[in-house]
Formats: structure tokens, sequence, C-alpha cells
């Protein structure tokens, strides 16, 4: 008889030994499950952020936007423009946009202008100076956007301020009005009234255009957009002097800052996980 109970304790044991151990359905965090389950199946990158609070994907948005253009040393230039995109995943997005920036004439000159068209009249020869400056008053772009980070903030005890950093690139098409400002000495000698502006044509220019933003989102509608875009574009050389051609040209940078309101839709879908 103890030699049938040796037998059959022997057979429960390597039964045991050799079955398979059961994976629990609701996740026991037995970590020796979880390591068998590792070196069936492979480790399984996790994303650094759970349960996303806004979802792009197969969503359109609408966004208003204000900017200005803080590398134009002779004229300030405020932007006003809209943008449209569609979002195909989380990560990358189609975009189109375009801004207007009125011409204000002398209204929007900046004091560097002034500065300089009145000193070099005062100097030798200076009933002749002009000094060549341009106004961009429209553009338009066609990006791809592409979006490598989802992140949280933890502002004031649980409030949570939800955001992403995109990148953006492309092409555009600017135009611009070009003048020549010169010293008026029959006008009031307060600035800008003694500056002159002579038209000198308008041009319009294709620019790739290279950019970063961020998103704060607000609600799972309405996001805060911070954007900083450059278009790149070939231009004819600042020309001093009007009898002698322009035949060399540079790379100019019209860099817009702005920011506005987006808005997605059709409404989000319910999340039924989390990523």
């Amino acid at each position: 008889m103890s030699r049938v109970k040796t037998l059959l304790c022997s057979s429960i044991l390597a039964a045991a030994t050799l079955a398979p151990p059961a994976l629990a359905a609701d996740g026991d965090g037995s970590p020796g499950l979880e390591a068998l389950k590792e070196f069936r199946e492979g480790r399984h990158s996790a994303p650094a952020v759970q349960n996303r609070f806004f979802v792009k994907s197969e969503r359109f948005e609408l966004a208003p936007t204000l900017g200005y253009v803080p590398n134009n040393p002779f004229s300030k230039r405020y932007v006003g423009g809209v943008l449209f995109a569609y979002h195909f995943s989380e990560k990358l997005a189609a975009s189109g946009s375009l801004t207007y920036s009125p011409d204000l004439g002398r209204a929007d000159l900046k004091g560097l202008t002034g500065a300089l068209v009145r000193i070099a009249y005062n100097g030798p020869g200076g009933a002749t100076f002009q000094q060549p400056l341009d106004k961009v008053t429209l553009s338009a772009n066609f990006t791809a956007q592409w979006t490598p980070l989802y992140g949280k903030i933890n502002l004031v005890g649980e409030t949570v301020l939800n955001f992403e950093l995109y990148g953006v690139g492309g092409l555009g098409m600017i135009s611009k009005a070009d003048y020549f400002a010169s010293y008026n000495p029959s006008a009031p000698p307060t600035f800008p009234d003694f500056v002159d502006l002579a038209s000198n044509g308008n041009g319009v220019h294709v620019a790739p255009v290279l950019g970063v933003g961020a998103n704060f989102f607000l609600n799972q509608t309405v996001a805060f957009r911070a954007d900083a875009r450059a278009g790149l574009y070939l231009d004819d050389k600042p020309q001093y002097d009007t009898s002698q051609p322009v035949t060399e040209q540079r790379l100019f940078n019209h860099f817009v800052v702005s920011g506005g309101m987006s808005f997605f839709f059709p409404r989000m879908k319910p999340r039924l996980y989390n990523f």
C-alpha cells in the first residue's frame, strides 16, 4: 500500500510541475507569472503617459490665430490668420493656413526707419538716401505636422494640464510690398511724418516652411495653440542705389510667432481602453 501511495504522490507532483500555470484574467500581479508572460510574449513597450485626456485621431482642427513678426527691423507686422488641419492619427496631421498682415503705410514703421533716414539726410549726400524695406501682407502654407510628445503638468493640487509638442514642415507662398523710405524736409519734423514712402513694387515668392509649436488642452474640444514658423525665401539684396541694377540674391526669413484657440470636431470618441 505504501508503494501505491508513493507512486500516486509522484504522479501528482509531476503533473503539477509540467502543467503551465494559468495566468489570472484579473492580473493578480504575481512577479513569477508576469515574468513568464514576458518571456513567452516578449516585452511590450508601454506609453510614457497613460490615460490620454485628449484624442485627435480622425478629427478636424480649426484655429484662428493672432501673431507678430519679430525679425522685421523696419516695420511692425501684426498678423491675423486661420489654420485648418486633419489629424490622421495622434502623431500625424496635414494642415493649411492663411495669414494677412495689413499695410498701414507710415503708421506701422519702427523708429529705426526714421533714425536711419534722418541721420543719412543730415550727412554728406544724404538728400538722395533711400532705405529699402518690405512688408509681407499675405502668406499661405501647406504643411505636415508631427507630434512626438504628449505630456501632463501638475499645476496646483489636483489640476493637471495636458499638452503636446509638435513640429511642422512644408511649402508656402508669401506676397510682399517693397518700399523705399527717405527723408522729407518739407514735412513736420515729428516721426513718422518726415518719412516719405515710395513704392518699389510687389513680389510673390515660394517659401519652404519650418516650425514648432505646442497645444495646451483646456477640454476635449478646445486647446490653446502657441506656434512659431519660419518662411524662407530668396529675393534681391537691398538696393540703396537705384541707378545700379541688383544682380545678387539673399535668403530672407519671414518669422511669425502666433497664438490662438484650436477647436476640434467632431466630438471626441469615447475611449474604450487606456493608452
